[in-house]
């Protein structure tokens, strides 16, 4: 899941604690062409109270004037359409469709349970699936066999894979590191940085970013990896990046890149090899030199690089 849909759950945690009334509402089906993907969640308790998104705007100003205006049933769950020949309500600008699971989440003792549990999944390293049924009755957490699509339906349930939000530790920082920790937030991921270095983290500035002061190899080895994590080091400095490479390769990280030319690349492997006792598996998991061959320059070309082939080995592209 995103890191924005972490925060959605979160705010969703705080009003139910506040004792209001909270409407969880997941995308199910896609068809044809749609902002967001199965899987994205919004949370509401009122039309000017809201977090997430689950299209460009329409679905969710749609949503909340129904909200607004007490139009939406009073079940624990129901289903609402979008986009489509049939549909009178709203047509989608990008002429697509998507159903929507909406769930009516009371201030219970239940509600507060459930959502701690997926909040607890997100900030943790195992999936879980919630299983809701349509009729409202019932709902509770699986545990996946393998991986999984996100959301999957049949007439009586909707299967919703939750797991680890996307993130990004950036080992070292460098002219790149801003860059790349930008991009990284757009495509929501949550990011971490790490230095040891007083003298380059006092001018590092993204809001939202989580600066840690240590070595990026320590905080790999504490255990703040999972699967949903990619690992890059930016800085040219062997110190800082060959050791975030050998914790690295110990890790579930879906990526792990270091920056370096063809040559400069060649001769850590040699390094790693000699030194760091990886071995030709441990090799072929680091993605060096980093990111896509887009024949960058600049350091924003090279985040944007970066960012572009993290997306593409998620996606399994």
């Amino acid at each position: 899941m995103q890191h924005l849909d972490l925060q959605v759950i979160e705010r969703a945690l705080q009003w139910a604690n506040q004792g209001r009334v909270v409407w969880l509402c997941t995308v199910l089906t896609t068809f044809g062409s749609s902002p967001r993907e199965p899987g994205a969640v919004m949370a509401a308790c009122s039309k000017e109270q809201f977090i997430g998104s689950l299209s460009g705007g329409c679905v969710e100003e749609n949503f909340l004037e129904r909200l607004e205006k007490g139009a939406l049933s009073s079940s624990p769950v129901q289903l609402i359409h979008y986009g489509g020949e049939s549909d009178d309500t709203v047509r989608l600008p990008c002429g697509g469709r998507l159903d929507v699971l909406v769930e009516r989440l009371e201030p219970s003792a239940d509600t507060l349970i459930h959502l701690e549990v997926v909040h607890a999944t997100l900030m943790g390293r195992r999936p879980l699936i919630r299983h809701v049924l349509l009729d409202g009755s019932r709902k509770r957490f699986i545990v996946p066999e393998g991986p999984g699509p996100a959301v999957t339906c049949d007439e009586h349930a909707a299967y919703l894979r939750i797991g680890p939000s996307l993130r990004l530790v950036i080992a070292g920082i460098s002219t790149i590191a801003v860059p790349c920790a930008q991009f990284a937030q757009t495509l929501g991921f949550e990011v971490i940085v790490c230095d040891p270095r007083e003298e380059m983290r006092r001018d590092f500035n993204v809001p939202g970013v989580e600066l840690q002061a240590v070595l990026p190899s320590l905080f790999i080895a504490s255990g703040a990896c999972h699967a949903a994590t990619a690992i890059v080091a930016l800085t040219h400095d062997p110190r800082i990046d060959d050791l975030t490479m050998i914790e690295a390769v110990r890790t579930d990280a879906f990526y792990i890149g270091v920056m370096g030319s063809k040559k400069t690349s060649a001769q850590r492997a040699e390094r790693l090899r000699r030194s760091g006792g990886l071995t030709d598996i441990d090799i072929a998991r680091i993605v060096m030199p980093i990111g896509l061959d887009l024949g960058s320059k600049t350091p924003a070309e090279i985040a944007l690089a970066t960012m572009a082939d993290i997306l593409r080995v998620y996606r399994g592209k």
